[in-house]
């Protein structure tokens, strides 16, 4: 009997660009990765939603992120970078690219 081999899921990629509040963030995430309807949009959920919700494969590249810090302010993009960090950090199957 031959194995069947699993046909990997396709990467989703979500390019975060133009960023200038976190609700910028919120809405790009929720677009390309499909956040669950009941996203809270606050950072413990976007964790949340990042390690368990949102199946992989999938990459965050986040554009002009240095940039986004003025915008965004250190408590959100210090708290942005840890989440992202931490979830690819703890899932084989996430990538986080700082561009």
């Amino acid at each position: 009997m031959k194995a069947q081999r699993r046909t990997p899921a396709p990467l989703k990629t979500c390019e975060l660009t133009h960023i200038h509040s976190i609700d910028d963030v919120y809405d790009q995430l929720q677009i390309a990765l499909h956040l669950p309807q009941y996203f809270g949009r606050n950072l413990d959920a976007l964790y949340d939603s990042l390690s368990t919700d949102v199946k992989g494969p999938y990459r965050i590249v986040w554009h002009g992120h240095a940039r986004s810090a003025i915008e965004l302010g250190e408590l959100y993009y210090e708290g942005l970078l840890d989440i992202f960090r931490a979830v690819a950090s703890e899932r084989d199957d996430v990538q986080l690219e700082l561009d």
